[in-house]
């Protein structure tokens, strides 16, 4: 094996609970293991990472990582420690998720099926689309009783406000997936969040009721930020690897802005940075915190690894030229998506193309007449003449005539008056 998986993880402090005898299995030979990802949208969000990359970890160290896509249980949903039911995703639905998430799993595992370790991407429904239920519960549901099954935390503190049998049910699903996997696979670890440990040891127990097999259990702590919240959620929600649904500016800006505390504990996590750097980057970033140095370097590696080198350098120029340091060649090399991610919120106006053809319009005309970024011509004209005014992070004159040419992406025009006003330009 080319590292000891149990012991990076526990390092890096991704290690809650581990079933005796994991370890042992996992030093003895190559081990199939795999986690669970349920298909409730198109995209991964950051939540799912932790998984992620413990499956990485364990491809690394020379194990086989399976990533199974919970294309039956999605349509139930895990009840495990919700305060509420999931809506109910369609047939074609789940398909269409596991679909995208399958490209996006691509980024982390290597699937080259020369390997022996190459991971899989497997969806439960192809097992459980012709089970009937009563094969089921004559053949799986037997051998695990009600009281095992109630005895479980995660169902417990549903006992209360009431669960549906319908999500009551989940935990054996997931257990025979365990069992499948087991049967198929050679499966013998499952991993998952700290969450998943009821329904985890419901598929070894069916491995060893009906299998007479041994299989185990490993989870990982659940992230929170240091204050208690939810780790991944902003204002707008969860964030997303979906460049669609977080752009890589505000997928880079959400690693820059950790605080202290959460970063030494994301850098382990969410990187394969070694020890040693990132020790010496928690030293370097002791000596000036003001630098955010363990910020930078956690935002870079993984906004190349989800995104790419190229959305990594957009989005390091976009908060440069946010926070004053831009020049207007930085400006220009934004595509329009990561500019109007980055002034989200900003003043936008719109103007017709036909303004900017031939000689264009002035700058006086363009942001007192044509929009009201300024309440009159001459309160334009004083701003001009104190030098406050840039168009695209240059400064211009009261005779600068706006033309076609000063187009950032074909479609906008970026007015900064002093430091911090903004305003975008739309052109349509």
């Amino acid at each position: 094996m080319k590292i000891n998986f149990v012991e990076e993880l526990r390092w890096r402090g991704m290690i809650h609970d581990i079933m005796p005898g994991a370890e042992e299995q996992l030093n003895k030979e190559m081990t199939t293991a795999y986690v669970g990802i349920d298909p409730t949208a198109d995209s991964l969000h950051i939540g799912h990472l932790v998984s992620i990359m413990m499956l990485k970890h364990l491809q690394m160290a020379g194990h086989k990582p399976l990533a199974v896509v919970g294309g039956a249980t999605g349509m139930i949903g895990d009840p495990s420690f919700k305060a509420a039911e999931r809506k109910l995703l369609t047939v074609e639905e789940i398909q269409h998720n596991v679909d995208c998430i399958r490209k996006q799993l691509e980024k982390f595992l290597s699937f080259d099926e020369k390997d022996a370790n190459a991971a899989e991407i497997l969806n439960n429904y192809d097992w459980m689309k012709d089970y009937l239920f009563l094969d089921f519960i004559r053949d799986v549901g037997k051998h695990i009783t009600v009281n095992y099954m109630m005895a479980k935390d995660s169902v417990k503190k549903r006992m209360e406000t009431g669960i549906s049998f319908t999500e009551f049910t989940y935990q054996l699903l997931q257990g025979y997936d365990f069992l499948t996997l087991y049967r198929s696979k050679g499966c013998r670890l499952q991993m998952g969040g700290s969450d998943q440990w009821g329904n985890i040891t419901t598929g070894t127990e069916l491995i060893r009721r009906m299998e007479g097999g041994e299989a185990y259990a490993l989870t990982c702590p659940l992230i929170t930020k240091a204050d208690g919240t939810k780790f991944g959620k902003t204002e707008g929600g969860n964030v997303w690897l979906d460049p669609e649904k977080t752009s890589p500016y505000k997928f880079y800006q959400f690693w820059l802005n950790c605080s202290d505390e959460d970063t030494s504990r994301y850098i382990r996590i969410f990187t394969l940075l070694p020890k040693q750097e990132i020790e010496r980057l928690e030293e370097e970033h002791k000596a000036a915190p003001h630098l955010r140095i363990l910020q930078k370097a956690l935002a870079k590696d993984i906004t190349i690894r989800v995104h790419s080198e190229k959305d990594y350098e957009a989005a390091v120029a976009a908060s440069e030229i946010l926070f004053g340091k831009g020049t207007t060649e930085m400006l220009q090399q934004l595509d329009k998506d990561t500019l109007k991610s980055v002034f989200e919120g900003v003043p936008t106006f719109e103007i017709s193309r036909e303004l900017l053809k031939g000689d264009g319009i002035n700058i006086v005309e363009l942001t007192a007449a044509e929009t009201n970024m300024f309440a009159s011509k001459g309160e334009v004209k004083r701003a001009l003449k104190e030098n406050s005014i840039s168009l695209n992070k240059a400064k211009i004159s009261d005779t600068y005539q706006v033309t076609e040419k000063d187009l950032l992406s074909d479609s906008i025009i970026l007015v900064q008056k002093g430091k911090k006003n903004y305003y975008l330009v739309e052109v349509k």
